[in-house]
């Protein structure tokens, strides 16, 4: 399975800092306000940013790398905060669904682009690749790869909010951009993957926990990405 041109997709500077390191003949090409670095990862064609932190932010980034960079596959990598038990700080969560918890469940089922569910779903095939890749990682590291479903949306979760969210998705991790470019993925039949390094947790958590953890946590999803992109 080769791909012509891959967009990495992170929210943060800190997120995206470990790709522009490893890039290979890094070009800049600025638009909508926003630097997206060509190049090559692994051997593959890529365009790597960050978008800014939110769901329209991540939105205008993925709509961009169709259109103007004509990528035919979008990996959203960066950091998440864990929501169950069994996500631990720097495991990592690879979406196979993603749904906005802030968004009415009818929004997207009764209007454009009229979703059979609340759920959008990630590429099986790379699912696939990634499930293989999964479970050599978690024979030989200290942290684990986990596959499940992610939700998405614009607040740093509480413990009042993070019931009502696990009560209505059981999601393993929460972020603030995935959904959005997965959302725009699918209205452009183009394969979308969310991968994602856990910098916080319900018995850790808060702004300077993600902080002290976001350097680290970005270093182990740019490793997980180069390692898929090995097997594409």
């Amino acid at each position: 399975m080769r791909y012509q041109k891959i967009g990495i997709l992170c929210a943060g500077d800190t997120e995206v800092l470990p790709f522009l390191k490893d890039l290979k003949e890094d070009t800049i090409v600025k638009k909508a306000m926003l630097e997206f670095h060509t190049g090559t990862l692994c051997r593959t064609p890529v365009v790597v940013l960050f978008s800014g932190v939110c769901k329209v932010n991540a939105a205008i980034a993925a709509q961009i790398l169709i259109d103007h960079f004509h990528t035919d596959l979008i990996i959203n990598a960066g950091t998440a905060g864990g929501m169950c038990p069994n996500v631990r700080l720097f495991d990592t969560v690879i979406a196979e669904k993603i749904a906005y918890h802030d968004v009415a469940d009818d929004i997207l089922t009764e209007f454009h682009p009229w979703l059979s569910s609340i759920y959008f779903p990630c590429d099986c095939a790379l699912l696939h690749i990634a499930k293989q890749f999964g479970n050599e990682y978690n024979k030989n590291s200290v942290h684990r790869i986990h596959f499940g479903t992610v939700v998405t949306g614009e607040q740093f979760i509480d413990n009042s909010a993070r019931e009502k969210i696990i009560e209505a998705y059981h999601p393993l991790s929460v972020d603030m951009e995935s959904a959005a470019a997965a959302h725009v993925c699918y209205v452009n039949h183009i394969p979308f993957l969310s991968i994602r390094t856990i910098t916080d947790t319900p018995l850790q958590e808060g702004i300077d926990v993600f902080e002290k953890n976001c350097e680290q946590a970005s270093l182990l999803s740019e490793k997980i990405v180069l390692a898929l992109l090995e097997r594409l």
